[in-house]
C-alpha cells in the first residue's frame, strides 16, 4: 500500500519521484481531467436535446456548469483510478494557483477517494521545498475553485453568445474573448492612430566640438562632443515631441521656432565660423535602484525585448524550467521574495561582486496590485543556494532565460547604481546648443544587470558620455556644423512585451493568461506578427468596429478591469459568483439581452465592411480573406487585397492599382524576346508576380513566378521578369551523382536543390549576395556541401502541451513549436495544427485524427512500432515461401507500394486539407 500524489505533468512528476520514499507513487493528470463540452460530440446524450447543451452551461439552474471527461482524458482518469484501489492515501500536488486548485478539486470529484486526502502545494520542486510540504498540507481552496469556475463560466458565456453572432454578421470560425477582443481593439486603436498620423519635417544644427586646450594626461576627462541645437533668440527651437501626429502641424499654442531647410542651413552660413562660449554647466547626481525581481508579466516583457521570445515561448521555457526544479513557479503577480531566497541572492552578489556591491539592506519588495493573487514568491532560482547558469548544465534557450532570471534576482539585492548627468549650454552669436553627458559613479546593480542588454559590462560603457572637462567661460572650438532633417515617426505598433505591459496597466486579464491570449489573437487571423509587432488585420478591423458599435462595454478597458477586480474578490469571499453571473448574463442589460436586441439591428454587409479614411473604395471581409469593391461605370468591381498588406499600410494609389489590374487588365511589362508573348506584372492574395501570356480557354494557367521578397513591383524590369520566367534554373549535374542541380524560388525564399529522384532531395537556402537568378553550379554545390541547417526542434524539445499516449503505440503524442507553427508528432509522422485550432484547446482525439489524415495522405514514415510489425511479417513470409517466390513477391510488393505512394503524393494536398477540415 501506498501513497498516491497526482500532479499535473509528467516531467513535474519525474521530478518529485526523485524527492520522494518509494511509498510514493507519484502520477500526471495531463493537465484538466474535466471542462465544459468543446464541440456537441461531447456533450452528453441525456442532455443533448436541451436548449443550453451547446452553451455547457444551464443557464436557468443558476447557471451550473456540465461538465465532461474528453475522449483523450478517459484512459488516464482510469488509470488514476486503478491507481487509487492500492492507495491509502491522497495527495493532490497541483500547481498553486487558481488553475492548479480547480484540477485537484476536478480530480476529487472524479475520483472520489474513500481514503484520506491532502491538499500539498509548493512553488518550487526542489528536495527541501517538496519535503517541507509534506509536512504542511492543508484542504483544497473552495473560495478559490468557485472564482475559476465563475471565471471559467464568464468566459465561456461571452466566447460562445458572441463569436456565433460574428459567424452570421462577418465571417465563418471567428471568436470573441472576454479579454481576447479587449487586446485585439487595443491593436486596432493603435493602427488607426497610425493611419491618422500626419508627418511632420523640421530641421535643427548639430556640432562638434573640441575644449579649448587639449585634454591633459593620458586621454585626458574626454576630447570631442556634440552639441544640438535648442534655442534662436531664446525661443525654443521645435523639436519631434512640438507635433500634432493628426496634423503634422506645431500643436497650437505652443511658442517654439520651426526650422525649414533653407533657414536651417542660412543660420548655419550666418554662424559658422563665429566664437563659441560656455554658458552654463550643471551636474545632477542621480541614484538608480534595481527592478524587482520577474512577475510572470514582467518575465514576458524582458524575454521578448532581450531574447526575442513570444509570450507563449517564454512561458513554454520557464514551465520547463519549473518542472525540472531550476525556478520557481512561473505564473505569479509577486515581486516578494522570501527570506531564504533573499539570502541565496545576498550570497551570490558577496561571492561574485562583493560586499560593495550589496545593498546595505535586505530590499524587500511588495507587491502593489490589489489582484496579485498567485501569491507565492517572484521568479526566481530555485532551492536555497542558487546555482549560477554556468552550474546547471543548461543549453540554448534554456540556460539564456535561466541567466536572464538568476541575473535579474542577485541584481535586485545588490546596491543602488550612482550617476552624475552632466548638461553643458554653449552659446555661438544667439543660437543656443546643449551637450549631455552621463558618468557612472558606481554602477551597483549594473554590474550584474541591465535591462534590454545581454552584456552587463559592455552596457555600461555604451551608457557612458563622457563629456571633457569645461567651465563657464570657456571657448571650445568648432570642428563640424551640420544641418539635419527630421521627419516624425507615427506611434509603434505593440510588441508582444508592449501589449503584455499595456493589459497588465489597464487590469484587463490575468498575467498567466496572456501567452495563450496573444497566441489565441494570432491564430485566429486577428494579427500577423511581422519583425516582432503585432500587426492588426482587416478582420480585426471589422470585429472591433462591431464590437464598438453594439457592445461598447464588452471592449472597454475599464469594464474588463473591473469583472477582474470583482473575480478577484469573489476568490476572497468579499463577492458572490451567482447574483454576478446573473446580473452580466441575464439581466437587463445583461449580455443575453443585448445579443438579442442588437442581432436585428446589425447589417451583415455594414458589418463586412471596413472604413478606412482616404480610401474611395470598400473594404470588405469575403470568405477567402479581405477585398476591394468600387463602383464604376462597367458595375461593380471587385479585388483582392493581398495578404500580406494591412490596413495602414493601404493607401489610395495601391487601391488604384489593384482595382485597374481588374478592370483594364495587368500592367504589361512588354513581351518575352523567345516567344512573342506579353509579359505581365500583377498583385495577387499572396503578393506581387510576372504572368506570361494571358489567361484563356486555351491557356487557363500561364506561367507565373513570385518576385523575391523584398522587390517593389515598379523596380520590375523586362530582363528579371524573363529571368524570373525561367525557373526554376537547371544549373547542372552533380559530380558525384549525376543528378540535376537546380536554383528556384520557394515559399520561404530562394534555394538550391540536388534532385535524385527517388533517392531524394536535398535543399540549401540561397542568402545574400548570392541571387536565384545569377548563382552558378559551383556555388550551388558548395552551399550544398554545407551541413543542412537543424529544422523544427530535436526530439527532446519541450512540448507546448502533453496529450496522452497512443492508444495502439502508447507513445507519448505532444503538441511542439515548429519552425511553421504548432504540430504534433508520432513516429516519423508530423502534423501541423490548422490556422485557428488553439494549442490550449486542442486534444487528444484531435491530434489521432489529425495524424491519421497525415498518414492516409502519404505524409510521413511509419512509425517504429509499424515498423517492426512489418520486419516481423516480412521475415516469416520469407521463412515459409521459396526464396525466388519471396524476391518476386518483394519486387511486385515494391512496384506496388511506388505506384500507391506515388498516387497519393499527388492526392496529399487535397486530401489532407479535406481531412483536416473534417476533423
Amino acid at each position: 500500500m501506498s501513497t498516491l500524489v497526482i500532479v499535473e505533468s509528467p516531467t513535474k512528476a519525474r521530478t518529485i519521484r526523485n524527492f520522494l520514499p518509494s511509498t510514493y507513487r507519484v502520477e500526471a493528470s495531463m493537465g484538466h481531467v474535466r471542462d465544459l463540452p468543446s464541440s456537441a460530440e461531447e456533450i452528453p446524450e441525456a442532455v443533448k436535446g436541451e436548449k443550453w447543451a451547446q452553451l455547457g452551461v444551464n443557464v436557468e439552474a443558476d447557471f451550473e456548469p456540465l461538465y465532461v471527461i474528453p475522449k483523450d482524458k478517459k484512459k488516464i482518469v482510469k488509470e488514476l483510478k486503478d491507481a487509487l484501489k492500492d492507495a491509502t492515501e491522497l495527495i493532490l500536488a497541483t500547481d498553486e494557483d487558481r488553475e492548479g486548485e480547480s484540477i485537484s478539486w476536478h480530480l476529487l470529484q472524479i475520483l472520489k477517494p474513500k481514503v484520506p486526502i491532502k491538499r500539498m502545494v509548493f512553488h518550487e520542486i526542489t528536495r527541501e521545498a517538496i519535503r517541507d510540504a509534506l509536512t504542511h498540507c492543508r484542504d483544497i481552496d473552495n473560495r478559490v475553485v468557485q472564482a475559476q469556475e465563475t471565471r471559467r463560466i464568464l468566459d465561456r458565456l461571452v466566447g460562445y453568445t458572441l463569436s456565433p453572432l460574428l459567424w452570421k454578421k462577418i465571417a465563418w470560425g471567428l471568436s470573441a474573448g472576454r479579454v481576447q477582443s479587449v487586446a485585439v481593439r487595443l491593436l486596432v486603436r493603435r493602427e488607426r492612430e497610425r493611419r491618422a498620423f500626419r508627418q511632420g519635417s523640421y530641421w535643427d544644427l548639430k556640432a562638434l566640438l573640441t575644449p579649448p586646450t587639449p585634454p591633459l594626461g593620458k586621454g585626458g576627462q574626454g576630447g570631442a562632443f556634440d552639441a544640438k541645437l535648442v534655442t534662436v533668440g531664446n525661443v525654443k527651437v521645435a523639436n519631434g515631441s512640438d507635433f500634432d501626429e493628426n496634423t503634422g502641424q506645431i500643436i497650437a499654442g505652443r511658442r517654439v521656432l520651426l526650422l525649414n531647410e533653407e533657414q536651417a542651413r542660412a543660420l548655419l552660413s550666418r554662424i559658422q565660423n563665429k566664437p563659441w562660449t560656455v554658458g552654463n554647466i550643471e551636474e545632477r547626481p542621480v541614484t538608480r535602484k534595481p527592478s524587482p525581481p520577474f512577475t510572470t508579466s514582467t518575465l514576458q516583457q524582458e524575454a521578448n525585448r532581450k531574447l526575442r521570445l513570444g509570450a507563449r515561448e517564454t512561458m513554454r521555457i520557464a514551465q520547463s524550467l519549473y518542472e525540472r526544479g531550476f525556478i520557481t513557479y512561473m505564473r505569479t503577480d509577486s515581486v516578494h521574495l522570501s527570506e531564504q531566497a533573499i539570502a541565496a541572492a545576498r550570497s551570490c552578489v558577496q561571492e561574485l561582486y562583493g560586499s560593495e556591491y550589496l545593498s546595505p539592506q535586505p530590499r524587500k519588495y511588495t507587491t502593489k496590485s490589489k489582484g496579485a493573487q498567485e501569491a507565492h514568491e517572484a521568479i526566481r532560482p530555485a532551492g536555497s543556494t542558487f546555482r549560477t547558469p554556468q552550474q546547471t548544465g543548461l543549453d540554448g534557450i534554456d540556460f539564456r532565460l535561466y541567466d536572464l532570471i538568476w541575473k535579474r534576482t542577485v541584481a535586485s539585492q545588490m546596491a543602488d547604481s550612482r550617476q552624475t548627468h552632466v548638461t553643458v549650454l554653449t552659446q555661438v552669436e544667439d543660437a543656443g546648443f546643449r551637450s549631455s553627458g552621463k558618468r557612472i559613479d558606481f554602477p551597483g546593480f549594473l554590474r550584474a544587470y541591465v535591462e534590454g542588454s545581454d552584456d552587463p559590462n559592455a552596457a555600461l560603457e555604451d551608457q557612458e558620455v563622457i563629456l571633457p572637462a569645461l567651465k563657464v567661460g570657456d571657448k571650445p572650438n568648432c570642428k563640424d556644423l551640420e544641418a539635419v532633417g527630421h521627419e516624425t515617426q507615427p506611434p509603434a505598433r505593440y510588441t508582444e512585451a508592449s501589449l503584455v505591459k499595456m493589459l497588465e496597466s489597464e487590469g484587463v486579464g490575468r498575467p498567466s493568461t496572456y501567452a495563450s491570449i496573444i497566441g489565441t489573437i494570432v491564430d485566429r487571423g486577428y494579427a500577423k506578427l511581422i519583425a516582432n509587432a503585432l500587426i492588426p488585420t482587416f478582420t480585426a478591423f471589422a470585429v472591433t468596429t462591431l464590437l464598438e458599435t453594439h457592445f461598447p462595454d464588452l471592449v472597454d478597458t475599464g469594464f474588463t478591469s473591473r469583472m477582474e477586480q470583482t473575480l478577484d474578490e469573489i476568490a476572497t469571499g468579499e463577492a458572490k459568483w451567482l447574483p454576478y453571473l446573473q446580473k452580466f448574463y441575464t439581466g437587463e442589460t445583461g449580455l443575453a439581452t443585448q445579443v438579442k436586441e442588437q442581432e436585428s439591428q446589425i447589417d451583415a454587409k455594414v458589418a463586412r465592411t471596413v472604413v478606412l479614411e482616404n480610401i474611395s473604395a470598400k473594404v470588405c471581409i469575403g470568405k477567402f480573406g479581405a477585398y476591394l469593391e468600387s463602383e464604376s461605370e462597367e458595375g461593380l468591381v471587385k479585388a483582392s487585397i493581398p495578404q500580406d498588406l494591412t490596413p495602414a499600410d493601404l493607401d489610395p494609389e495601391q487601391v488604384e492599382f489593384l482595382l485597374k489590374q481588374k478592370t483594364e487588365g495587368p500592367e504589361k511589362l512588354g513581351l518575352h524576346p523567345e516567344t512573342g508573348e506579353p509579359i505581365y506584372v500583377l498583385i495577387g492574395s499572396y503578393g506581387p508576380y510576372v504572368q506570361l501570356g494571358e489567361v484563356s480557354e486555351t491557356n487557363k494557367k500561364p506561367k507565373r513566378a513570385s518576385l523575391p521578397k523584398g522587390t517593389d513591383k515598379d523596380s520590375v524590369t523586362l530582363d528579371m521578369a524573363v529571368s524570373l520566367l525561367t525557373l526554376p534554373r537547371l544549373l547542372g549535374s552533380h559530380p558525384e551523382t549525376g543528378a540535376k542541380v537546380q536554383a528556384n524560388l520557394g515559399m520561404y525564399g530562394p534555394y538550391v536543390v540536388h534532385d535524385q529522384g527517388k533517392v531524394g532531395k536535398d535543399y540549401r537556402s540561397i542568402k545574400p549576395p548570392d541571387d536565384v537568378l545569377t548563382i552558378e553550379l559551383d556555388r550551388a554545390l558548395e552551399l550544398l556541401s554545407q551541413p543542412k541547417a537543424a529544422r523544427g526542434r530535436s526530439k527532446s524539445a519541450t512540448p507546448l502541451k502533453e496529450l496522452g499516449a497512443h492508444p495502439e503505440s502508447g507513445e507519448l503524442i505532444n503538441v511542439y513549436d515548429g519552425r511553421y507553427g504548432p504540430y504534433v508528432k508520432h513516429g516519423d509522422i508530423n502534423a501541423s495544427l490548422s490556422k485557428d485550432e488553439s494549442v490550449e484547446n486542442f486534444t487528444l482525439q484531435k491530434a489521432l485524427d489529425l495524424l491519421a489524415a497525415k498518414e492516409a495522405a502519404g505524409g510521413g514514415k511509419s512509425s517504429s512500432k509499424s515498423k517492426k510489425s512489418t520486419k516481423t511479417a516480412a521475415a516469416k513470409s520469407e521463412t515459409a515461401t521459396e526464396k525466388t517466390a519471396a524476391k518476386k513477391t518483394t519486387a511486385k510488393k515494391t512496384t506496388t507500394a511506388t505506384k500507391k505512394t506515388t498516387a497519393k503524393k499527388t492526392a496529399t494536398a487535397t486530401t489532407a486539407k479535406k481531412t483536416t477540415k473534417s476533423s
